[in-house]
């Protein structure tokens, strides 16, 4: 059938479970894979822990160290460990081991025509103002061969592809207190970068829209630049450029239709805390439309919120909370309507979910 919004064909697609990504603490070597059955009607809840080490008995380490990015394509499973300096490949359906694409650094993925593009910190974990610039690595999606790679900004973290460019937020987190703030433009024919998008000071999330609008979040530097999300369109020329801002901070997103839900949290070094922000803004009025996902009192007392996935047609959506960071998270399970429904133990630092389709 054809999406009356986009005019895309699409297909008519069932979700029937969610991979969740646990990071694990750094240097801990617990990054985990959990599955949540999503398929079953018998009124009970099906979450499985730790499934990739039990599918796949014969990987030495597991996964490995610190998961930074979960995402399928067609009918594999993508997996970004970010201090293993690799991307583990499976099958969708059941998360067993195809094969591994080894990467420096690398934090996230994207996709477009058979090809699969992970940004990469291009170095070591060290914070210096001597880091090297990132890059982004060009992938075949079948032979799991690195074909391109191609230079960007600092510390290149999401990318989305839109109109056969690829657009790349850079951060600049190594750098620090000298933080990027650049958007990349990479042309997908040429793989080369044709110009950069000043934004703003260390960004993070880069998503679309349906309606071909760019959103960018900023984690700002802590001290005078406080977080923000922006939206970039095209101008008359067909040129992507700088619209709009909203200065709320947010530290993850989802967008389903015209809203776009976010959760948010705000470090200040100057009092010492962290405030709690989340809502929905729409996409299309670029309004903040509501200042709350929910007042259930279990989102309250999430201890540390890391992450939201919202289901695409029922909106009902989840919220990933990495407590403590050292010991096991939780995901929590609200309605459409923000009321909770539940809650299961998950890994360590529960951050990055993706829906399985049928």
């Amino acid at each position: 059938m054809e999406d009356e919004d986009t005019g895309v064909k699409t297909e008519q697609t069932e979700v029937v479970g969610m991979y969740l990504l646990n990071e694990g603490n750094m240097g801990s070597n617990k990054c985990t894979l959990d599955y949540l059955d999503l398929s079953s009607d018998d009124g009970n809840i099906h979450y499985l822990r730790n499934i990739y080490a039990e599918r796949n008995p014969g990987e030495v380490k597991e996964l490995g160290d610190v998961g930074n990015d979960a995402q399928i394509y067609g009918s594999r499973l993508w997996l970004v460990i970010n201090c293993s300096n690799k991307v583990e490949v499976c099958r969708a359906q059941d998360a067993v081991k195809i094969g591994k694409v080894n990467i420096p650094n690398c934090r996230s993925l994207a996709f477009h025509e058979g090809y699969a593009y992970v940004s990469s910190y291009a170095g070591p974990v060290n914070i210096s103002q001597n880091a090297p610039i990132g890059r982004v690595y060009k992938i075949d999606t079948l032979t799991l061969q690195k074909v391109d790679s191609v230079l960007v900004g600092y510390q290149p973290e999401e990318m989305t592809v839109l109109d056969g460019k690829l657009y790349v937020a850079n951060s600049g987190g190594y750098i620090a207190p000298q933080y990027d703030n650049t958007v990349s433009v990479i042309d997908l024919q040429t793989f080369r970068e044709e110009r950069k998008i000043e934004v703003a000071v260390n960004l993070h999330r880069c998503r679309a829209d349906r309606y071909g609008q760019l959103w960018v979040t900023s984690r700002g530097d802590y001290y005078d630049e406080l977080s923000s999300i922006s939206w970039l369109l095209p101008n008359a020329d067909g040129v992507m450029q700088l619209a709009g801002r909203i200065d709320i901070p947010v530290s993850d997103l989802c967008i389903v239709g015209d809203s776009l839900y976010f959760y948010g949290s705000q470090w200040s070094e100057a009092t010492q805390d962290t405030r709690l922000y989340h809502g929905i803004i729409n996409v299309r009025t670029h309004q903040l439309v509501s200042k709350s996902l929910t007042d259930a009192p279990e989102f309250g007392k999430m201890r540390m919120p890391y992450g939201i996935i919202v289901h695409p047609t029922r909106r009902d959506f989840y919220m990933m909370d990495a407590k403590n960071y050292v010991s096991s998270g939780e995901l929590l399970h609200f309605r459409a309507d923000g009321s909770f429904d539940y809650k299961v133990r998950t890994g360590d630092i529960p951050a990055h979910a993706v829906f399985l389709k049928r």
